[in-house]
């Protein structure tokens, strides 16, 4: 028997009992479209609750955490057959509950008029009247990085290279993974994303010191744009558009020389990982 969406997710887990995996990888051996989708779930997983135990944050309001609480305990007493859609919205829960966090410190509130959805397996989603510009929401999020929210991680050469095959054949972006290695950056990532409806793709990467930088590309018809370099949100952030794609490599002032590291990107200076064929050529785009 096919095993259903909550067995799947419990496998991917490590939930299941012996028998009742043996029984889940009885039916992966015969299907490839579910040892995709066990890959994915498997992909999906962050040490989201060990990053935030490293972060300084101050904290919360007393009435916000409360709020937060009852809408956690609602979620665990739902059905396992909504345990996906609670795996999903848990992080975002805390990645929101960490932003308004630090904007109430900061007095940013006010200021910014709230934060409009970047959405995907482990992005932050809060509603907002007004839409910031996708770098910038790109740039909060990374600010919540650490090294330790990465450094633990074994990328799956597998799960990325069917989420990056995912990415052109799905989302209709032509991406080419930089392998990042000479310039001493560690491949942690890839994240198929979503902001104001348009597919965002982010991938992590981890310096030998400091902390992670993110390369994040979307598409843009608008004409080539030459590399510029801003503050954003407290982060560096190296941008510039190429062949109908805007990228931006985004960190913080000690993960390195990210406007060297963006030029070599551009110029195709450096390897492509998860290569569709032979024919495909160092860089993105």
């Amino acid at each position: 028997m096919k095993p259903d969406d909550s067995q799947l997710i419990a496998y991917a887990d490590g939930e299941l009992s012996a028998s009742q995996a043996e029984s889940v990888e009885r039916a992966l051996a015969e299907s490839a479209d579910l040892r995709e989708s066990v890959d994915l779930l498997r992909a999906s997983r962050l040490p989201y609750r060990e990053a935030f135990a490293a972060q300084k944050l101050p904290p919360l309001p007393d009435d916000l955490r409360l709020r937060i609480e009852a809408m956690a305990a609602k979620a665990e007493n739902q059905s396992v057959a909504t345990k996906e859609n609670l795996r999903r919205s848990l992080p975002r829960m805390w990645l929101a509950a960490a932003f308004v966090a630090g904007a109430f410190c900061a007095g940013l509130v006010q200021q910014l008029g709230g934060w409009h959805g970047i959405t995907g397996d482990r992005a932050a989603t809060v509603a907002s009247s007004g839409v910031r510009p996708w770098m910038s929401v790109a740039a909060s999020y990374q600010q919540l990085y650490t090294r330790d929210t990465v450094a633990g991680l074994t990328p799956d050469p597998t799960v990325s290279a069917n989420t990056v095959a995912a990415i052109r054949d799905q989302d209709g972006i032509n991406l080419r993974t930089p392998d990042l290695r000479a310039v001493g950056m560690t491949f942690k990532s890839i994240e198929r994303l979503h902001y104001n409806g348009k597919p965002l793709v982010r991938m992590v990467y981890l310096p030998a010191r400091g902390t992670p930088v993110a390369l994040c590309v979307m598409k843009d018809s608008r004409p080539d744009q030459s590399i510029a370099q801003r503050q954003m949100n407290g982060m560096t952030v190296v941008s510039w558009r190429q062949n109908e794609l805007a990228y931006a490599l985004i960190g913080q002032p000690d993960s390195g020389d990210l406007s060297k590291i963006a030029r070599q990107i551009s110029n195709g200076g450096v390897a492509a990982m998860f290569a569709r064929n032979v024919s495909d050529r160092p860089g993105l785009g």
